[in-house]
């Protein structure tokens, strides 16, 4: 048990990541199959998908946030969100998660008794498997963090990676070596998050 929230303690946001990776991007990809594959999912589902980008496709994405963020943002500022982005490209990976949508459909016609229910429990879902990936990751000696760049970027990475058009993306959690140190992290009084009864 203690092993467990010392893993979940130890996840944090790193936003300074490097490439000095000594795992392998098979073992990597295994690592983040075996996670996904193993979080669940209501009525098992297994609606979460992911797409592992190392090397040219990392960089190329990064390359195609900036390219959409630069006519949205300010010319003052956009020197700052180059920064940003470069901080994830100078990364390791990303693993960018999407929701597959065909299947909540088909079990909104199924049951449905739940059918509202089930886009929220599909995201419930994805976000269990990007935070369990997002803690494997961190056990086994990597930084990482959570960027949500969708929808700005949905077609430009459906295009370059000839993603299925039933797959929404959710979130991309750029991972690498750990290059400085996370920021302090407060915590509420358990008072304002808690409430046991017996």
């Amino acid at each position: 048990m203690s092993q467990f929230l010392e893993s979940l303690k130890d996840r944090r946001s790193f936003y300074t990541l490097g490439r000095d990776v000594k795992l392998s991007e098979e073992e990597i990809t295994e690592l983040i199959k075996d996670t996904v594959k193993s979080s669940p999912t209501a009525f098992n589902a297994q609606s979460p998908r992911a797409v592992i980008l190392f090397g040219e496709a990392h960089e190329k994405l990064w390359n195609i946030v900036e390219e959409a963020l630069k006519p949205l943002t300010p010319a003052e500022v956009f020197p700052n969100t180059q920064a940003k982005i470069a901080s994830f490209r100078n990364a390791y990976g990303t693993v960018m998660f999407f929701k597959e949508t065909d299947t909540v459909k088909n079990l909104q016609e199924q049951f449905t008794l739940y059918a509202d229910n089930f886009p929220d429990w599909a995201e419930q879902s994805n976000g269990i498997a990007t935070a369990n990936t997002w803690t494997a990751l961190t056990a086994a000696g990597l930084g990482a963090n959570l960027q949500h760049y969708n929808p700005v970027i949905d077609d430009a990475v459906a295009e370059e990676w000839n993603i299925p058009a039933n797959w929404q993306l959710r979130s991309q959690l750029v991972f690498g070596s750990k290059e400085g140190e996370a920021n302090e992290k407060e915590y509420l009084a358990d008072d304002e998050r808690f409430r046991v009864f017996h």
